[in-house]
């Protein structure tokens, strides 16, 4: 088949010498590809070099036609308008002028063929629900996911021949995510995306998994690619236990034969000492006895040597991500004991069941949705932050960079021991040189857990842990991490999320909507 984006012998570093890529060769055809692999690989850093947005240090990539790319950071700018983020303001204007009576031929010029240009963005603004949106709104007013939906609307509007999506759903409510969706649903070019959205990745025709420096590439979604792993995965565990079972018979194997041969020189230096046969022959049957031992040890041992190789590479073969073990039973919160008791946000327009007041009891799990631009990141940032709550904001600053993982940990737990604080950093996976690493230097999936670590190993123990958007940005393995940890919490929890597979995992024990106008109520589980 013919291929659209082809990367050869593609390498990049970052500035400090990092090496992210070294010599990857991929190609994405027509179709839509899901682009998966654990934080750190290099799916973004990929998508920029497509994009051209990168260089590499070596290699080449070639790419058939036009292309849109949505990355994960949108550069704004709080002072463009609408119009501006979708690429028309200045076709826009010059219609304008145009039917002002200023006909000059630049005004033409800038038109081109897209007289129903404004047309064209309204209706592709109604379709993915921001109908509402004024062309001259500044971005600066826009919500997070109002601001991602209208980028996605400027790549739709200009039709490239090749989209790349990084982390689309980011920051999407529910019926942005459904709109988005049918967009992908819709697309027939070239789409590569980048996502931990289960929803999203089971629209794709491939999943690509870039690993190891290389990318294997599977037919069918991400649920058909994770049937698929867990056969590979099971064959590969019964290939462990094979070569385990080789390796005990081959040890087995060898000292029968060691015994055996160390009776024979037994035998020989007896037969020596009662002098039984002339002394040539015992001499030459105990040089043909150690010639012949030695052949003997050597082929065991080779045997053994190889059934250990074979051992190595099936054990390589098991594809399963390092997994958090976390053990916190500092954290437990007596049920009916208030961790938190607040009012509620004013509502405009009250609605029936509205809240008047926010509380969490006991070791309750609340999940707060509502649609983009309701307020739900404002309300917790609002919240009363005592020693024994922490708040995960989206972006996950809240490492000091020039400090090593332990002192950050350090910092939120002074009274905890040095190998006190090394115990509790193993279990989120960073061991011996690991925890001396500055958080700076961290790649994505290690920074989430730094800051996971600080989040649970404070002192006190956090009994109410204010969590918003935790799964933007973490790559599967890492959401799977998370949801291990916060099964091991027993404290009160309240999520900002509309990742609804990651919210079901959590135990969800009640479910709260933020409205606009209606402000904040109960709703029946999603």
């Amino acid at each position: 088949m013919s291929f659209a984006i082809v990367c050869s012998g593609l390498s990049f570093a970052w500035p400090d010498g990092t090496p992210v890529l070294d010599g990857l060769d991929a190609a994405f055809g027509t179709g839509r590809t899901g682009l998966v692999g654990v934080n750190g690989a290099g799916k973004s850093t990929l998508l920029k070099l497509i994009a051209g947005d990168l260089a590499p240090a070596a290699g080449t990539v070639s790419v058939e036609g036009t292309v849109g790319y949505l990355p994960q950071d949108l550069p704004l700018g709080t002072a463009r308008t609408v119009a501006d983020l979708l690429g028309i303001a200045a076709a826009r204007d010059a219609l304008l002028a145009i039917e002002r009576g200023e006909a000059t031929e630049a005004n033409f010029a800038a038109v081109g063929d897209d007289w129903d240009v404004e047309e064209r963005a309204r209706a592709e603004l109604g379709r993915l629900g921001l109908g509402h949106l004024d062309l001259d709104r500044t971005v600066a007013t826009l919500s997070g996911g109002e601001g991602v939906m209208v980028a996605l609307a400027a790549l739709l509007l200009a039709r490239p021949d090749v989209l790349l999506l990084d982390e689309p759903t980011n920051n999407l409510d529910l019926d942005a995510r459904r709109r988005l969706y049918d967009a992908v649903d819709a697309w027939s070019g070239v789409l590569v995306l980048v996502s931990h959205d289960r929803g999203l990745l089971d629209r794709v025709d491939e999943i690509a998994d870039l690993r190891e420096g290389g990318v294997r590439s599977f037919g069918g979604n991400l649920s058909a690619y994770e049937e698929l792993l867990e056969v590979e995965r099971e064959a590969a565990e019964r290939a462990v236990r094979t070569a385990e079972t080789d390796v005990r018979r081959q040890r087995r194997e060898l000292a029968e034969a060691q015994v055996k041969l160390a009776r024979r020189v037994r035998y020989g230096d007896k037969m020596q000492e009662t002098k039984r046969e002339p002394k040539i022959v015992m001499g030459n049957r105990k040089r043909a006895a150690q010639v012949s031992a030695g052949k003997h040890r050597l082929l065991h041992e080779d045997r053994l040597a190889g059934a250990r190789d074979r051992l190595d590479e099936a054990a390589d073969a098991v594809r399963r991500d390092d997994a958090i073990r976390v053990e916190l039973p500092a954290t437990r919160v007596p049920a009916g004991r208030t961790v938190l008791s607040v009012p509620a946000p004013e509502a405009p327009e009250p609605g029936t069941g509205t809240l008047e007041r926010l509380v969490v009891q006991g070791p309750e799990r609340i999940a707060l949705t509502g649609a983009n631009g309701s307020g739900k990141t404002t309300l917790l940032r609002g919240l009363p932050k005592d020693p024994a709550t922490r708040y995960l904001p989206q972006r996950l600053d809240v490492l000091d960079d020039a400090r090593s993982v332990a002192d950050n940990v350090r910092a939120v737990a002074p009274s905890a021991s040095p190998n006190e604080i090394r115990a509790g950093l193993a279990r989120f996976l960073f061991r011996g040189d690991r925890a001396d690493r500055p958080a700076g230097t961290l790649s994505g999936g290690e920074r989430f857990r730094a800051v996971l670590a600080s989040l649970l190993l404070a002192e006190p123990a956090p009994r109410l842990l204010l969590l918003d958007e935790p799964t933007n940005n973490l790559d599967l393995a890492s959401v799977r991490q998370l949801a291990e940890a916060l099964d091991a919490y027993q404290g009160a929890l309240v999520v900002v999320s509309h990742d609804l597979p990651f919210l079901r995992t959590l135990g969800i024990t009640r479910w709260l909507r933020l409205d606009r106008r209606s402000g904040l109520a109960e709703t029946e589980p999603m």
